[in-house]
């Protein structure tokens, strides 16, 4: 494929326009709960097969997740739990922003949820 010019820019182009669609796909799901970063690292891991730049993105990303990781796994629980607390929160507020947006789905069930201010089915 790659002796061929027309081959390759058509392999490439496949490449940039599938690894860009999962990267912006993952960056919608990132408020949500779910797996949105590692949808936008998947994406980045596409473009990285074929281009150097994003290679270069991907080991820095990398990078900078080990370093976080470590730098977690040496603090005390509190401040572990107050980062997994505040993670929590901003979930939280994400869904009540939606809900506040779009409205509270029929197929929760309760009708507590709507008594919170900005919040109706």
């Amino acid at each position: 494929m790659k002796s061929r010019r027309l081959t390759r820019v058509i392999y490439r182009t496949g490449v940039a326009v599938t690894g860009t669609a999962i990267i912006v796909g993952g960056l919608l799901l990132v408020p949500l709960p779910g797996p949105g970063w590692l949808i936008v690292l998947v994406g980045l891991a596409i473009l990285a097969s074929e281009f150097v730049w994003a290679d270069r993105l991907q080991r820095w990303v990398r990078d900078r997740i080990k370093a976080w990781t470590h730098w977690l796994g040496q603090q005390s629980w509190p401040v572990r739990a107050g980062v997994g607390a505040g993670t929590a929160l901003v979930v939280l507020l994400v869904i009540y922003g939606l809900f506040a947006v779009r409205g509270v789905p029929g197929w929760i069930p309760g009708d507590w949820l709507n008594s919170l201010p900005g919040l109706e089915s």
